[in-house]
């Protein structure tokens, strides 16, 4: 377990040099381990909140995935309904993030949610 921020940089060195490492050699196995290492430093001391707008997480999704609006048709039926729903001229419907959920591995309390919404705590 990485317990100190120099720890955790000595880790992100000595991930930069075993990059290349196959993936079934000591190294490659030195590795994945330290990634995980580096992943869970990372989740408890540099926390990412989620977006709090469904669209935004879709949008931010996209990135990470390299997908165009042109990309999302098949989450939207057509490339028209996606641009309309993108832009915020449509609303998301229960088909739309049915499809986003299970192509896209989107939460779906996040596409269901109201901005701002979904990560406030039930009164």
């Amino acid at each position: 377990m990485l317990e100190t921020e120099e720890e955790y940089k000595a880790a992100l060195a000595r991930i930069e040099l075993l990059f290349d490492a196959s993936k079934d050699s000591p190294e490659g196995k030195e590795l994945e381990f330290l990634i995980l290492l580096v992943q869970k430093y990372e989740e408890e001391h540099y926390p990412i909140d989620e977006p709090e707008d469904p669209i935004e997480f879709i949008r931010i999704r996209m990135e990470v995935l390299g997908l165009e609006e042109k990309d999302m048709a098949v989450y939207f039926g057509d490339e028209e309904t996606a641009t309309n729903v993108l832009n915020r001229k449509e609303p998301l419907s229960l088909a739309h993030v049915r499809a986003l959920h299970r192509g896209l591995k989107i939460p779906a309390e996040v596409l269901i949610a109201e901005a701002g919404e979904h990560d406030k705590d039930a009164a």
